[in-house]
């Protein structure tokens, strides 16, 4: 059903930008043009393709997709899909836990969470508090953006902290009141080499 819905979101779009292609096609070939024109044209149709792709998309409710986010309450249905009447597949049972939205539909959120699993839940369900979990093992916070600067403390996999901002592959956080340097790969609720402000 997820596929289906995504599909209808994009199918439009994709199926003006083959017919309009088809168009322009036949037009070149009826109207003589060399192939050296038309490869020319092709690629400044790709490379206008590529910046698209490029450009954040923006959900109905004006905000970029995907965002990361965090759950609002200690008790969070993930249902199948968005809407009360679609059966309930996890309940999260964590407040402040990062999952990305990665689509928008009415008052529901698609989310993904840091195991790959997609779902939705209703909007008052989030809030755009930034938090971050350590991923694997133990990780050092430390004091810079640096492999080497000085360590402040180990957070352990499933530990929750606040996200303060982001410099590259690296990212200010706040675990239990101390606040240091991790890599974003090292943790989920940034993406690599965001820029958080």
């Amino acid at each position: 059903m997820e596929v289906a819905e995504k599909s209808m979101v994009l199918f439009p779009v994709k199926t003006l930008r083959n017919v309009l292609a088809l168009l322009t096609f036949s037009a070149l070939l009826t109207s003589g043009v060399s192939a050296l024109s038309f490869s020319t044209i092709a690629g400044l149709t790709v490379s206008a393709a590529r910046a698209e792709a490029q450009t954040p998309k923006i959900g109905k409710s004006g905000l970029p997709l995907p965002r990361y986010v965090s759950l609002a309450k200690p008790k969070v249905n993930l249902r199948k899909g968005p809407g009360l009447r679609y059966p309930i597949e996890w309940v999260y049972r964590r407040d402040r836990l990062p999952v990305e939205i990665i689509a928008e539909f009415d008052t529901w959120r698609q989310i993904r969470d840091w195991e790959g699993t997609v779902g939705w839940v209703h909007r008052n369900m989030l809030r755009g508090r930034r938090t971050v979990m350590i991923k694997d093992g133990t990780q050092v916070l430390r004091a810079g953006p640096e492999d080497n600067a000085q360590p402040l403390l180990q957070a352990e996999a499933g530990v929750i902290g606040r996200l303060v901002d982001c410099e590259g592959a690296w990212c200010r956080v706040e675990i239990a009141g101390t606040s240091g340097w991790l890599r974003s790969r090292d943790f989920f609720g940034a993406a690599t080499s965001e820029d958080v402000n």
